[in-house]
């Protein structure tokens, strides 16, 4: 279940990362349409009456509407591929692997490595050129966690498929048909139900009860954090995934993370605790490193193309 639990949260941070984008859309919007000025609460809280709702719970719906493809694609796929050629499973889990594992750690590299003010700041610039096609710019973005989506999706598909691997073809089609709806509805569900957050506590502060103001006010403060929070851990949980996932494809490695674990178990007061979170704890460490390996070949590799370019 941790995998599986690990390609859900995974799936939060793209989503996250594609609202702080509206958000910063709507900030915008906001500042063109009423002037107003003001800091990422106060736009939580929706001054500008609808923006939110308008910008957010479109690209939710949007993504949620790829998600769904992405399943259509995905069942029938892994089921051909489970019955006819299943040693090319565990290679393409790899590639999906590698892949959330460079994602992952490019996303702590613009993290630690650009001014989050300034980001934002040029992103407000860009947004603010009136030749800018907004439409075309929510949809590229619609695009990438769709493409992620795609990715995650596939894992938590081949997670399913391994439980299911010696049932009937019929049990397999209801168990993925079943997990792809739950998982697509659930995800996108709750993500538009944390938008929807700050309406609600915006709500609650216009009613005349005292004790339903604060509450209104303590969720206006909850929802942004809530959503960088998914995101921290969104991240976290893409090297979890991808490295669990690297550890499991190269035999010798997943055996030594397990075997250190056993070991583990024995040492007094947090033996039984660590012995369970770390396997964890090291698949993640295994999937910090690929991405960073991955992320400095990719690196490397544009800066010695830019250069043939340049001669």
């Amino acid at each position: 279940m941790l995998p599986l639990a690990s390609s859900l949260l995974a799936l939060f941070d793209d989503i996250a990362t594609l609202l702080d984008d509206v958000s910063v859309m709507s900030k915008l919007a906001a500042r063109k349409t009423a002037g107003v000025l003001g800091d990422d609460l106060a736009l939580n809280a929706q001054q500008v009456t609808g923006v939110r709702a308008d910008r957010e719970l479109p690209v939710v719906w949007a993504v949620m509407r790829g998600s769904f493809r992405n399943k259509f694609i995905l069942v029938p796929g892994a089921l051909l591929i489970s019955a006819f050629i299943p040693w090319l499973i565990t290679p393409l889990l790899m590639l999906g692997g590698a892949f959330l594992c460079y994602e992952g750690f490019e996303k702590l590299a613009h993290r630690f490595f650009h001014d989050d003010t300034e980001r934002r700041a040029q992103k407000l610039e860009a947004l603010a050129d009136p030749n800018r096609d907004m439409v075309a710019f929510e949809k590229t973005r619609i695009r990438g966690a769709v493409r992620t989506d795609f990715i995650l999706s596939a894992e938590i598909i081949a997670i399913t498929l391994g439980t299911v691997a010696t049932a009937t073809f019929l049990t397999q089609v209801l168990v993925l048909s079943t997990i792809a709806l739950a998982v697509t509805v659930g995800v996108y569900g709750l993500v538009a139900g944390i938008v929807k957050l700050d309406d609600v506590g915006l709500a609650l502060t216009e009613r005349g009860s005292t004790a339903l103001q604060k509450i209104g006010h303590g969720l206006l403060w909850l929802a942004p954090w809530l959503m960088k929070t998914l995101s921290v851990v969104g991240t976290a949980a893409m090297f979890m995934v991808g490295g669990g996932i690297l550890t499991h494809g190269f035999h010798a490695l997943g055996h030594w993370i397990e075997n250190t674990a056993e070991h583990t178990v024995d040492l007094p007061w947090i033996g039984s605790v660590l012995g369970g979170v770390l396997p964890t704890l090291m698949s993640a460490g295994v999937g910090i490193l690929a991405g960073a390996v991955i992320f400095g070949v990719i690196m490397l590799g544009g800066k010695l193309f830019d250069r043939r370019e340049a001669h």
